[in-house]
């Protein structure tokens, strides 16, 4: 339709054009306020959640004694490969904003991912979603330190199941921070993000429209007040409920703190999403939206340059779709879903046979 591939010429980025072209999702049916992004922002806080997905709640304990939850969606599958061949259906993994709030949509990708034969799992950080928090450290917006934990965890139970991953909005920072610093060694097939943020520190300075940002802020601060009595050793708690904008409270959080503070430039020297992208070395979708209200203006959030020099990264551009929108007509339903799912439908398709044909050219 009105989409747009952005993306380094090759056969895989063909393959790409060829079966997203052949997603019905991709091609009208949307809904007439799709060009209202503040209006699409103001449905999603304001309606209640639809879904009551059964999930099964593993807690899985970190080296340093901290935890995090993974929670499995529960429900009728798909018999059958995800990709639609014999083998072992593939782990899809899903990352919540850096807020820790399992959206509405999210529930719903995991649905959609369950019903087309997928094994979804929610990952949980610590403190998040009800996960308890059992030391006084919470995890930084680009520490990818846990989720490999995770990662190595899912392999283990499923050895033989492709794993992919899938970041909505700024949780995507801990997928993109992930795959760069593991590089090769990352354990995914594929990863997609849906309305990432780039660019951390220039997110976080710039702000966002009030109408997303205080309901961030008073959820995170709402989950934090639970654990007042451990973070007190570390933080001055007065400070972060106090903080009038997430900018003052990830300062709070993590560079003004009691036992090592740091400064705010050091804090994204070591924590910016794309510092290592460079040793990505997996296929990754960015869908994203030019409109997008809370990302920022498009000319400054959008890497357009790694799109066009890295022949990992694939950016489906959309005029319309807010953030992680992309509404259709059908209710509950975001076409964005349909595309990060085919994505990785194609990336079942071609990743194995370019293998096979990479062994067979490759001298003995």
């Amino acid at each position: 339709g009105c989409c747009r591939l952005l993306c380094k010429p090759s056969a895989l980025a063909q393959h790409l054009v060829r079966s997203l072209g052949r997603s019905l999702a991709l091609w009208g049916g949307h809904w007439p306020w799709s060009r209202w992004p503040q209006l699409q922002m103001l449905r999603q806080l304001l309606q209640l959640p639809k879904l009551e997905l059964p999930v099964a709640r593993e807690l899985l304990q970190l080296p340093d004694a901290g935890l995090v939850a993974l929670d499995w969606v529960m429900g009728p599958r798909r018999a059958g490969n995800s990709s639609g061949g014999g083998g072992p259906s593939s782990v899809l993994l899903l990352i919540p904003n850096a807020a820790g709030k399992v959206t509405g949509a999210l529930l719903e990708l995991g649905l959609q991912g369950l019903e087309q034969g997928f094994i979804p799992v929610i990952f949980n950080r610590r403190g998040h979603n009800g996960c308890p928090l059992t030391t006084p450290r919470l995890q930084s917006f680009g520490d990818p330190g846990d989720l490999r934990e995770v990662v190595t965890y899912l392999r283990c139970r499923h050895p033989s199941s492709p794993l992919l991953a899938v970041s909505e909005g700024s949780g995507s920072g801990l997928l993109l921070a992930y795959l760069g610093e593991s590089g090769s060694s990352s354990c995914l097939a594929a990863a997609a993000c849906i309305s990432p943020i780039f660019r951390g520190r220039d997110w976080f300075e710039a702000g966002m429209p009030w109408l997303y940002e205080w309901p961030l802020l008073l959820h995170l601060k709402r989950g934090l007040s639970r654990y007042t009595g451990s973070l007190a050793e570390v933080v001055d708690m007065d400070r972060l409920l106090g903080s009038r904008s997430l900018r003052e409270l990830e300062e709070s959080l993590f560079c003004r703190t009691k036992s090592h503070p740091t400064s705010w430039e050091a804090y994204w020297e070591r924590n910016e999403p794309l510092h290592d992208v460079d040793e990505v070395a997996v296929p990754v979708l960015c869908l994203c939206s030019v409109d997008d209200p809370v990302r920022g203006p498009p000319a400054s959030s959008l890497p357009l340059e790694l799109f066009r020099s890295s022949p990992y990264f694939f950016l489906l551009l959309t005029p319309h779709g807010g953030h992680c929108g992309f509404p259709r007509r059908r209710p509950g339903r975001c076409w964005g879903h349909e595309a990060v799912l085919e994505f990785f439908r194609a990336m079942a398709e071609f990743l194995p046979v370019e293998e096979r044909r990479k062994g067979l050219l490759r001298p003995h």
